[in-house]
């Protein structure tokens, strides 16, 4: 088939403009250790991809994890190795930090990652009909008028529960551990909020003990509609 390049020209630009012009919807999915983030965002891609105006952007909607580590990756020009540390939440303190910028070659310090793993996730965001789990997202996109932001959480008890069942471990250790990811996750938000700003605040919580993933879904979708982020 024939294409008229110019009108193919036009159109891509009309559509770049567009995004960049009203960038989302997006849905930003923040959790406490336990709660089933990642299931929560495949049953609420599933929702979105069978509503009838699903196409209004020309694209579906999908979930972004792992994409998010190897486009920050590749925009530093390292493996994905050398940044996993940052998604695990860890840190180098200023004397590793120090040691290490003179002893690699091509050696990117947390901030300059942290930075840019803030730059892909807004890229994804502008792109729209995305879904972000984790990683600062409401810190990031909140500032987008087309976005929604959730926050998962439960009693320690639950999340313990399952997060011992997880990874084999006693209930106190399961505890114990939950709060230190917890708090790991939140000092992560800060980085790129500030600490106490009160800007981001979540749109929506809910309690995984009580309610599904297949019940929150649903709830965020006729959310998205009400609010006319769809």
């Amino acid at each position: 088939m024939k294409i008229d390049l110019s009108n193919y020209l036009k159109d891509r630009y009309q559509e770049t403009q567009s995004r960049q012009a009203f960038p989302g919807p997006v849905v930003t999915i923040a959790r406490e250790l336990g709660c089933p983030s990642k299931v929560l965002a495949s049953k609420l891609i599933e929702q979105l991809n069978t509503l009838d105006y699903r196409f209004s952007k020309k694209i579906p909607w999908k979930w972004i994890s792992k994409e998010i580590m190897e486009e920050s990756a590749k925009d530093l020009g390292v493996d994905l190795a050398e940044i996993q540390y940052v998604f695990d939440y860890k840190t180098h303190g200023v004397l590793e930090d120090l040691l290490l910028s003179h002893s690699k070659k091509f050696y990117k310090s947390d901030r300059k990652i942290r930075d840019t793993i803030a730059k892909v996730i807004r890229n994804f965001a502008d792109e729209g009909n995305a879904v972000i789990v984790g990683r600062g997202g409401i810190a990031i996109t909140r500032d987008i008028p087309k976005s929604l932001h959730i926050k998962l959480e439960a009693p320690l008890e639950w999340r313990a529960l399952r997060t011992s069942e997880k990874h084999n471990i006693t209930i106190e250790q399961a505890k114990k551990y939950c709060l230190e990811i917890d708090k790991k996750r939140e000092e992560f938000r800060n980085y790129f909020q500030g600490k106490g700003n009160d800007y981001t605040r979540f749109d929506l919580c809910f309690n995984c003990m009580t309610i599904d993933s297949e019940e929150i879904a649903s709830i965020i979708v006729e959310t998205l509609k009400i609010r006319k982020l769809l």
